[in-house]
C-alpha cells in the first residue's frame, strides 16, 4: 500500500445469492453486465490503486427485483449477511453499506435495525428510485426519520429511471447521473434534507449534474416554482449532500464539484468492479494531477473526509 491510502466509499460487492437472483430473472444493472467479484480480487485492486479501505454496496437494481416484497426482504438479509462476513474477515480493508427493500417501508425499517445493530454495517445504501418512486416520496418519511434518529450515513446509488433506455446506451453511461440528480432534487424540494439534519447523505458520481445545476434549481424554485421558498434555503439543503468522485474526477467536473461542495464533502469513489480497474486508473490520473487543489483538499478527498464520517476507519 502506497500513498494516498484512500477510503473508497463507492465500491461494489457481488454476493453470489444476488447475482443468481438477477440471472434467474434475466436482469442486469441497467444494461451493464454483472462482473465477477471476490474479496481477494478486491484487495488486490485496492493495493494497486492506493485504496486502504473499500466500503462495499450492492448496486442497481438493488434487492427489490420484482413485486415479491417477502422475497426482497429475504434477499436484503442474505446480501447484508454476506457483506458483514466480508467485513469480519477483512475489518481494516472492507466496510459495508446495507441494502434495504424499498418501497417496502416496514421491511426497510426492519432491515435497517438489523444491519446497523446486529451486523454493524457502516451505513445504508438506497437506490435513487424504488420501482419508480423517488426518495422524497412522503411514504418514505418513517425511514428517513429513523435514519435521522440514528444519525446514519446513507449512500444513494443511481438506478435505471422509469423510462426506456436510449438505444444502445446502458443506463450507467447517461441515465444514472440523471437519476441521481432527480432524486436529490426531489429530496430537497420535499423537505427531507431540511427535516432530517442529522442524517449524512452521499450522492454517487459527483452528484450527477447537481453541482453544475444547483443555482438553476435554487433560482427557478424561488422565483417561479415556489415563491415562498428562498433561494438560499434551497442552496443550503443542496449543500448538505456529500459527493463521491466515482467516474467524475475529470478536468471539467472537478471545478464545478469543488466550487459547490462544502469542505470535506467530496469523497473518493472507484465504482469497481462495475467500472473496471483501467477506468479507475483513468480517473485517478485526473485526480492526482489536478492543478487547483487548495491546501488539504486532496487529502480530504482521499481519506480525511471519509474518516470524519466513519471514525472506525481513521488512522
Amino acid at each position: 500500500m502506497s500513498f494516498p491510502a484512500r477510503i473508497d466509499v463507492h465500491q461494489h460487492i457481488v454476493p453470489p445469492v444476488w447475482a443468481q437472483a438477477l440471472e434467474s430473472r434475466g436482469l442486469d444493472s441497467g444494461g451493464w453486465a454483472i462482473p465477477a467479484w471476490s474479496a481477494a480480487d478486491a484487495i488486490t485492486m485496492m493495493d494497486e490503486q492506493g485504496i486502504a479501505t473499500g466500503i462495499l454496496s450492492v448496486t442497481a437494481p438493488g434487492v427489490r427485483l420484482d413485486n415479491d416484497a417477502a422475497g426482497a426482504r429475504a434477499l436484503a438479509r442474505a446480501v447484508n449477511e454476506y457483506g458483514a462476513e466480508m467485513v469480519r474477515d477483512h475489518p481494516d480493508r472492507i466496510g459495508s453499506f446495507a441494502s434495504v427493500p424499498l418501497p417496502d417501508v416496514d421491511g426497510a425499517l426492519e432491515e435497517t435495525a438489523y444491519a446497523l445493530d446486529t451486523l454493524g454495517a457502516d451505513g445504508v445504501v438506497l437506490m435513487s428510485n424504488a420501482q419508480g418512486r423517488y426518495l422524497g416520496d412522503p411514504d418514505f418519511e418513517p425511514l428517513w426519520a429513523e435514519l435521522d434518529r440514528r444519525e446514519a450515513i446513507v449512500f444513494i446509488h443511481p438506478a435505471q429511471p422509469p423510462m426506456a433506455l436510449l438505444p444502445g446506451t446502458p443506463a450507467p453511461l447517461a441515465d444514472y447521473i440523471f437519476d441521481t440528480t432527480r432524486t436529490a432534487l426531489d429530496m430537497v424540494l420535499g423537505g427531507v434534507m431540511s427535516r432530517y439534519p442529522k442524517v449524512k447523505v452521499i450522492l454517487s458520481h459527483g452528484g450527477g449534474f447537481l453541482p453544475y445545476a444547483a443555482y438553476r434549481f435554487s433560482g427557478l424554485t424561488s422565483t417561479v416554482v415556489d415563491t415562498d421558498r428562498k433561494a438560499e434555503d434551497i442552496l443550503r439543503d443542496l449543500k448538505r449532500f456529500y459527493f463521491d468522485t466515482a467516474l467524475s474526477a475529470s478536468p471539467s467536473a472537478l471545478p464545478s464539484l469543488l466550487a459547490f461542495a462544502e469542505p470535506g464533502h467530496v469523497l473518493y469513489g472507484s465504482d469497481w468492479p462495475f467500472a473496471p480497474q483501467n477506468a479507475g486508473s483513468y480517473y485517478n490520473h485526473f485526480l492526482e494531477t489536478y492543478p487547483d487543489f487548495t491546501p488539504g483538499q486532496a487529502e480530504a478527498i482521499n481519506h480525511a473526509g471519509a474518516e470524519a464520517l466513519f471514525p472506525r476507519l481513521a488512522r
